[in-house]
């Protein structure tokens, strides 16, 4: 079974960075939505291990903020 690997794996990585700016570029908000979208799609096809795609949703959700955290941060 594959495990997701979190260090570091990219060669290049500003090199990736500006790539995926560049892939934005001249897209409205919808459009740039739509791009991640299937950008993920496509990364979640090559992955093809779910127990790994579940792993890497949980962990990027646990990254996001919620409301409830903007709340108890202080003022």
């Amino acid at each position: 079974m594959a495990i997701l690997n979190i260090e570091p794996n990219i060669a290049q990585p500003d090199d990736f960075y500006e790539a995926l700016i560049d892939m934005h570029r001249d897209l409205d908000a919808e459009q740039s939505r739509m791009a991640n979208a299937h950008l993920i799609l496509l990364l979640a096809n090559h992955v093809g291990d779910e127990a790994v795609l579940r792993e890497a949703m949980q962990r990027a959700r646990a990254l996001v903020p919620t409301s409830s955290d903007a709340s108890r941060s202080p003022a």
